[in-house]
């Protein structure tokens, strides 16, 4: 038996929007359980780290319920049987005893043009010899899907005899090779798209933790050395406080700042005024002065163990157990007789406190709980 083959080119498939939908929730789960992933073992979160295996696991299980009933009803067609000759076949492996090998096949249905197609399937060992180029076998395929081509390794009588007279020729390309998509380059990039978006929320919504606030204690003094006070800033002095507040992009911690902004506060003056307390953030400076003839213990602004201040900012914010601090102040007092320093820090994982005495040597650290 001759059959005569006619050309035939790869049906086409479209991408649907539930695909692209579909397509789209993927790569959002999967780029915000791996940045949910990272992050959570980055700041120590459990929460986190728990949804971000939960939410893959739970979405493949939605997956695989919505799509039960596509499976079922494509377990329920029955398969086509046609003919095949082996134009060529290539074994892909040989580690085992069944070996993967990659036909290139001419399949010549009975009510359908042929057509070449490229299948891989398992051959044992023993039974490779039974196959080569220009023989003829039995295969079976979905209708739906003739590229899903396998090859029948145990066909009914009626098959071997057809397969054992037929003569077949060689049909043109295309070569199927898998199921063939239109579209499946601007999907690929919009499921990129969303796994990138995906992670990208998640770091979003972490990046207080993640990031937290500059370390003012860090930065390199500028290059044109020292602002000069009042420049940017504001300064309101009052019989009972002074108060210097600074404007964007400077700090107290610049070289030499902080020394400037006090004495701002007592610039003008024959004798400089006692301090009752004095409290230092990274633009904000507010001293309290000893009212005038009361006897509250006081102490000379110009003993502020101002070289130490930015060390001992940077020792809290990095050893006492609060990671990514949000807020600390630092606090001069001398209310027990000695002048004590306080440097508070609070952030996610509670607040914790440094104490130093007047010559800036840290006597006492509570860390976070």
């Amino acid at each position: 038996m001759t059959i005569t083959p006619a050309p035939v080119s790869a049906p086409p498939t479209r991408r649907t929007p539930l695909g692209l939908a579909r397509g789209i929730l993927t790569g959002a789960v999967i780029g915000s359980s791996l940045a949910a992933l990272v992050v959570g073992t980055v700041l120590e979160h459990v929460p986190l780290l728990v949804g971000g295996l939960a939410v893959p696991i739970a979405y493949g299980l939605l997956v695989l319920a919505a799509g039960a009933p596509k499976r079922a009803r494509e377990a329920a067609i029955v398969p086509c049987t046609a003919l095949a000759m082996i134009e060529s076949l290539r074994a892909t492996g040989g580690e085992t005893s069944d070996v993967p090998v990659r036909f290139d096949l001419t399949v010549a249905p009975d009510d359908g043009p042929a057509y070449r197609v490229e299948s891989t399937q398992s051959v044992n060992l023993v039974d490779l010899p039974d196959y080569k180029p220009g023989g003829i076998v039995v295969v079976q395929y979905p209708p739906h899907q003739p590229w899903a081509v396998k090859l029948v390794k145990r066909p009914t009588p009626e098959w071997e005899d057809r397969a054992a007279a037929a003569r077949l020729d060689s049909a043109p390309g295309p070569v199927l090779a898998g199921e063939p998509t239109t579209g499946g380059t601007v999907g690929g990039y919009i499921t990129l798209l969303a796994l990138l978006l995906g992670a990208a929320g998640v770091v979003f919504v972490f990046r207080a933790e993640l990031f937290g606030p500059d370390d003012p204690t860090d930065r390199p003094p500028s290059a044109a050395g020292p602002a000069a006070p009042g420049t940017s800033s504001t300064t309101i002095v009052s019989a009972a406080s002074g108060t210097v507040a600074l404007g964007p992009g400077q700090s107290l911690f610049d070289e030499g700042r902080l020394r400037q902004a006090v004495d701002s506060l007592t610039k003008g003056e024959g004798k400089k005024r006692q301090a009752l307390t004095v409290v230092v953030q990274d633009r904000l400076l507010t001293v309290v002065f000893t009212p005038a003839g009361s006897q509250a213990p006081g102490f000379d602004l110009d003993a502020l163990p101002y070289p130490r201040i930015p060390a001992l900012v940077r020792e809290a914010r990095t050893t006492l157990g609060v990671r990514s601090p949000r807020t600390w102040q630092l606090t001069a007092e001398s209310l027990s007789g000695a002048l004590t320093l306080r440097v508070g820090v609070t952030g996610a994982d509670g607040a914790a406190s440094l104490e130093a005495n007047g010559d800036g040597e840290t006597v006492r650290r509570v860390p976070a709980r």
